[in-house]
């Protein structure tokens, strides 16, 4: 079984990838965060060491364990860089081209023994591990926003995943302190396949007028025992990921309550993405990757 030390996150930059980062890293777990933009690199390594600030003033770390688990985190705009990895975890746009062509370009790079996650979390494994020449060694690993927050992962097989493969993906997800799921290649897996249709539903009851975000929210959390509303959720993942989801999910399952509504389209349009622009249903003072 590969025995897992170093960890690569691709598409870091991003609240998903950063996310992931945190947990290899906090799992104790050398990090190396890759993504194209240096920019986007940068500012997520600003508001990861914000949260593990955060994290000793709350008293959940201590000085020594932020700096050591910051100390095993590294970031990179070279794919190269991720030769040394024995897990790679992809969290790039929910495009299954993108995921595929990420694949093959680290089929070229890393070792053999290398495992591929993919963090998607409606399309395909079987079809996204077709993208490289190692389709055994591809298993879905899909993270709930936040990933350094909630503790669930969606433990995936593809068709062809050895046995081998998602033993080991799933020792290194409990080593990490997660806790996975198995589910079986199917477009959105459990959380997804509920939650898509669930959101838009929220969506489209504000555009038609039942309640105001904010009570609609309030009626969920305090009927349903939920922790955040169905809007809240949307402002926190991005309602631009939001589309995606929509995008990727309508045409596989022809569930017209998984279209993306008119509402979402018109306010992606106009830049309202939620809290990493600050304003989505609510209005936020700052513009964060983790909502803080």
């Amino acid at each position: 079984m590969t025995t897992i030390r170093t960890v690569g996150v691709c598409g870091a930059g991003g609240t998903m990838g950063a996310g992931i980062a945190i947990v290899a890293a906090r799992g104790g777990f050398r990090t190396i965060s890759y993504d194209v933009s240096a920019e986007s690199l940068e500012r997520a390594a600003k508001q990861t060491a914000n949260f593990f600030a955060k994290s000793v003033e709350r008293g959940k770390l201590t000085s020594d364990e932020r700096d050591a688990i910051l100390a095993r985190m590294e970031h990179t705009t070279k794919i190269d860089d991720l030769a040394a990895c024995d897990l790679v975890i992809e969290a790039v746009f929910e495009d299954l081209e993108i995921k595929q062509n990420l694949l093959r370009e680290l089929d070229r790079v890393c070792p053999t023994h290398t495992i591929f996650a993919s963090n998607t979390s409606t399309l395909s494994i079987t079809e996204i591990a077709s993208g490289c020449s190692r389709p055994d060694k591809v298993v879905g690993m899909h993270f709930c926003l936040p990933a350094q927050l909630m503790k669930l992962i969606e433990m995936s097989p593809g068709l062809l995943t050895s046995e081998e493969t998602f033993k080991a993906a799933w020792r290194w997800t409990e080593q990490c302190g997660q806790t996975p799921v198995k589910t079986q290649d199917r477009p959105g897996f459990i959380l997804n396949a509920l939650l898509v249709p669930f959101n838009n539903d929220a969506i489209r009851a504000v555009e038609a007028g039942v309640a105001t975000p904010a009570d609609i929210d309030k009626a969920i959390k305090t009927a349903l025992g939920y922790k955040m509303g169905p809007l809240e959720l949307i402002d926190l993942v991005g309602l631009d990921t939001q589309v995606r989801l929509c995008e990727a999910f309508y045409p596989i399952t022809l569930d017209p309550r998984a279209a993306a509504p008119p509402l979402l389209r018109r306010m992606v349009a106009a830049g309202l993405l939620g809290r990493k622009t600050g304003r989505g249903f609510y209005t936020y003072d700052g513009a964060t990757m983790f909502g803080a």
